[in-house]
């Protein structure tokens, strides 16, 4: 694990759940797998403060525990799960464009939560739901219901994996395992219980109402819990992030046809990966063959394209030198596929050149462009074929090799691998090429993270002023204050501090943004090298 992922690691877990959290998961993240007494010593924290942030780690799926046949339990930490933190608000976003308000309140509350049974999630979002609506009105359970069993049909959630049944005559003397080991059939991943929720959200009323509540809830549970065990009980969910990772991949890909072709191509690709969303493994090469008869039968009802017209445009996508889309048989009119894999190299390529574009100036995006063509050119030759003074070309050539971005191959003529009876070709390792820019953009993403809380901290007081004046407003308010009486609270705030505080929202809102585009760079390299290293 490099330092820049060392860092960006502490940092996420540091915003999203403190001190004690990040210590602990830091601890594991430079060490590797250890067992709790060496956590606490390395730590130095108290052996129940670090149970605890273990326990918000695996809840999260932060972290995992094996047991070991001679020693203790050890736990680990699980680095690529710590990095999806960042993307959180892009799946939440993701499930309001897929499912509108309730699919985006139960991906956050999942989120949010780690897992959940599916009847807490529900009421949890029926209420937040209902809140936000006129008086009088609110949200019905079996509404919030339905948007979580679609959600299950297309994957997006999944069930979290259980321990084991113990039967239930187990010996006095027989050995019980340190630690359960937990899994789920494939066929139960997806399998939504029959549950009858019958109920409305409910509003929260006043600070006092909620009191007497707590009190009640605290009193049944000192009585020995009245309240019967939901009939959901023990059935967890999760957000299954591989989904939501194939979802942002097709998307991509989908805007790359459209901006290569047109509107109508995109919308065929489109077609063609809805149709074997659910079938194609996340990490697979090729979606399913599906046969045009098959495709122009799912079109959707706005595109009135003839059978003909789809045939050639399928004909089209399939001799694109891109090859996104491949013909893989003749029978049914011809079936075809998508192939995933040469659609994420040209991603990362695309993404490549783009960089060196940004950061070189378009000749050496020229010189990076054929070389990717050529494969190997010596020096002479990447002056010929682009067109550059042999002067500039030596240059340009030289500061992409000190960045890492183009390799240099060398051919000896003989063994003593003499300079003047050698080769020396230029070349881009594109896989080395992808690992150095990741590096950086997790670089790039740390710093952003660091910058925001500079930015924060610098304005603390004046933040804090600003949510007192806003909480004085908002009481006020509520208890039917007049406009004269609001209008001398705002002034409590100045112009130039009112002028600071703009200032401040515009830079922290630069920041996020600047945090999601890297975060989307970041999405297609991990992809790319993730689909290489799979490839036999």
């Amino acid at each position: 694990m490099t330092q820049a992922e060392l860092r960006l690691c502490s940092l996420l877990l540091r915003e999203n759940f403190g001190e004690i959290v990040e210590k602990v998961g830091n601890s594991l993240l430079r060490t590797g797998p250890r067992p709790l007494r060496l956590l606490v010593g390395d730590t130095g924290l108290l052996p129940d403060q670090v149970k605890k942030a273990l326990c918000v780690l695996l809840q999260h799926g932060l972290a995992r525990y094996a047991p070991q046949p001679r020693g203790p339990v050890e736990y680990e930490a699980r680095s690529e799960r710590v990095l999806r933190l960042l993307r959180y608000p892009r799946y939440i976003y993701t499930a309001k464009t897929l499912y509108g308000d309730p699919g985006e309140l139960l991906v956050e509350e999942l989120l949010l939560h780690g897992h959940l049974p599916m009847s807490a999630a529900v009421a949890r979002v029926a209420e937040r739901l209902t809140e936000t609506m006129e008086d009088g009105k609110s949200m019905d359970h079996s509404e919030v219901s339905a948007t979580f069993a679609r959600l299950a049909d297309t994957h997006f959630i999944q069930r979290c994996p259980v321990p084991p049944e113990m039967p239930p005559e187990v010996p006095h003397d027989a050995k019980v395992p340190p630690a359960p080991a937990l899994a789920i059939d494939d066929k139960d991943r997806f399998l939504v219980p029959r549950l009858s929720l019958v109920g409305k959200g409910k509003r929260r009323h006043s600070c006092d109402e909620e009191e007497e509540g707590e009190h009640k809830a605290k009193r049944q549970k000192q009585e020995g819990g009245s309240s019967e065990p939901p009939p959901d009980d023990g059935i967890y969910w999760q957000v299954n992030l591989e989904r939501f990772h194939q979802h942002f991949r097709d998307q991509a890909l989908v805007s790359a046809v459209a901006s290569r072709m047109d509107q109508t191509s995109s919308e065929v690709v489109r077609t063609m990966l809805r149709m074997s969303e659910v079938t194609t493994a996340s990490g697979a090469s090729h979606t399913q063959p599906l046969s045009s008869n098959e495709i122009f039968r799912s079109l959707p009802t706005g595109y009135n394209i003839g059978k003909a017209v789809l045939d050639q445009y399928l004909a089209l996508l399939a001799d694109d030198p891109l090859e996104f889309v491949g013909k893989a048989g003749d029978s049914g009119g011809g079936t075809y596929t998508v192939n995933l894999h040469k659609a994420l190299v040209s991603l990362a390529t695309a993404t490549l050149e783009s960089i060196v574009e940004e950061r070189f100036g378009s000749r050496c995006a020229r010189i990076f462009r054929l070389l990717l063509r050529k494969k190997h050119l010596e020096q002479k030759q990447v002056e010929d074929f682009a067109m550059i003074p042999a002067k500039e070309a030596k240059d340009m050539l030289y500061r992409m090799l000190s960045e890492n971005l183009v390799a240099l191959q060398e051919i000896p003529k003989t063994p003593d691998h003499a300079p003047s009876r050698t080769f020396y070709l230029y070349t881009v390792n594109l896989m080395a090429a992808a690992r150095m820019l990741l590096h950086r953009c997790y670089k790039s993403v740390a710093n952003l993270m660091e910058r925001r809380h500079h930015e924060m901290r610098e304005n603390k007081r004046l933040l804090e002023k600003s949510q007192r004046v806003e909480a004085i407003l908002a009481s006020m308010q509520a208890t039917g204050a007049e406009a004269a009486q609001l209008h001398e609270v705002e002034e409590m705030i100045t112009g130039p501090e009112r002028q600071q505080l703009e200032n401040l929202k515009r830079n922290v809102n630069k920041i996020d943004a600047s945090e999601n585009q890297v975060d989307e760079t970041i999405f297609v390299l991990e992809a790319f090298i993730e689909s290489t290293m799979k490839r036999p």
